[in-house]
């Protein structure tokens, strides 16, 4: 059974290594001060927000995610980061913390969850055709 819920100190260090995880499959490093950073901006829980998934007890996924004002509906929920541990890929982690962050979006009136991924990220898009509607978009961004 998978179970979702807040972080706990005690998963600091698991964390770190799925959250480095995701950087790597992203093909970027970051320095240990961001972790740092971010994850006390986790446990703060003001500006970003962080669950984590176990099975067995054991933390084998994280999802981060942000809320932010729309100008075309009510405030939006983004889902920036979401990685699962590779030796439980397909069992349902992805799935258990994308619901979560819509359970916990619904709760707060939001009006819609969202996120991206790269085109070829195929095994992921797998499983986002099948929770999520793709509209079509394409993503710019200007790097500073």
């Amino acid at each position: 059974m998978i179970e979702v819920a807040g972080l706990r100190e005690s998963d600091r260090a698991v964390w770190q290594e799925l959250f480095a995880g995701y950087h790597e499959f992203y093909g970027r490093t970051w320095p240990a001060e961001r972790f740092d950073e971010a994850w006390q901006a986790f446990r703060d829980g003001q500006r970003v927000h962080a669950l984590g998934a176990r099975i067995d007890g054991e933390l084998v996924g994280i999802v981060h995610f942000l809320v932010h004002a729309s100008t075309s509906s009510r405030d939006v929920c983004y889902l920036q980061d979401l990685f699962t541990d590779p030796a439980v890929r397909g069992r349902g982690v992805g799935r258990a913390l994308i619901g979560a962050v819509e359970e916990w979006a619904r709760e707060r009136g939001l009006d819609r969850v969202y996120w991206h991924t790269r085109a070829d990220n195929v095994t992921a898009r797998q499983l986002y055709d099948q929770v999520a509607e793709h509209r079509g978009f394409i993503s710019y961004v200007i790097p500073l």
